[in-house]
């Protein structure tokens, strides 16, 4: 029996068995589950900055944890070795109680709860709602690292557990977001709807030839300053990987231009990798 996840916007209709274009959800006896269901690649103690937030519990520190698989295909893809990388992957796995269990015996050294980051945390949607379920019973807060390529639903259904969100904006063209597998207006809207409920800030990865326009900064910095113009902006430095090996390194001076154009319409801009 088909089934269709209803998880984003690809809508992957899934043969029994067969998983989708994330790499990570499953249709598994006629109902499609995250495949990849506390099967944890990555976890660290990290720096809140690191997510990157700025405006939230700044000097804290927050249990970081990611799985595999990705719902958009950047070709420049920074953590591609666990996001592009499905197929006997490494994992360990790790119960929500286990998360929380660790996240407490952290306590004592800054930490203030769980990030689920490093890889898209919307595809393991109700493992992230498990855990971020336990962490606020313990008083702790969730943080979500996301592309924001997700419907509305299930956005709106997880976010009373989300404390902050950082939303990448890869771009503000269609075009750009189609050549990522992604779509812009889906994006703006997962912006548009968090902004009202929870902290966000918000990061662009600049990549030369791509997205690195003064037009195109113009008009995101414009469109996001009308959503909130306190919203924080990171503008991020590319380097080479994954599909893009021979791109050379975002130039510093660009990266700095394009904050200075968004600087014009939002209050708060952070450049980060420079």
């Amino acid at each position: 029996m088909k089934a269709t996840c209803e998880i984003c916007f690809h809508h992957c209709s899934l043969a029994e068995g067969q998983i989708g274009f994330c790499g990570a959800r499953k249709n598994v006896d006629g109902k499609v589950i995250c495949d990849n269901y506390g099967k944890i690649t990555a976890i660290a103690l990290d720096p809140i900055e690191k997510k990157p937030l700025k405006h939230f519990f700044p000097g804290s520190y927050i249990l970081s944890i990611g799985s595999y698989g990705c719902n958009l295909h950047c070709p420049f893809c920074q953590n591609s070795d666990i996001s592009m990388q499905y197929a006997g992957i490494r994992t360990h796995f790790i119960s929500p109680q286990e998360l929380v269990n660790k996240a407490l015996e952290l306590k004592s050294d800054g930490n203030i709860g769980v990030a689920y980051t490093y890889n898209e945390p919307f595809i393991s949607y109700e493992y992230v709602t498990d855990c971020a379920g336990l962490v606020h019973q313990n008083g702790m807060k969730n943080v979500m690292v996301t592309n924001g390529t997700v419907e509305e639903a299930p956005l709106r259904k997880i976010l009373p557990l989300i404390d902050a969100m950082n939303i990448d904006l890869k771009g503000f063209t269609g075009e750009y977001y189609r050549k990522l597998s992604g779509n812009l207006e889906v994006v703006k809207r997962t912006i548009e709807i968090a902004a009202k409920e929870c902290h966000i800030e918000v990061t662009t990865l600049i990549v030369p030839g791509e997205n690195d326009s003064d037009e195109e900064m113009e008009a995101l910095a414009g469109w996001l300053a009308s959503v909130d113009p306190e919203i924080p902006y990171h503008v991020s430095r590319f380097f080479p990987h994954y599909h893009m090996p021979d791109k050379p390194p975002t130039p510093v001076k660009t990266v700095y231009h394009l904050a200075e154009i968004a600087r014009k319409h939002l209050k708060y801009v952070y450049t980060g990798n420079c």
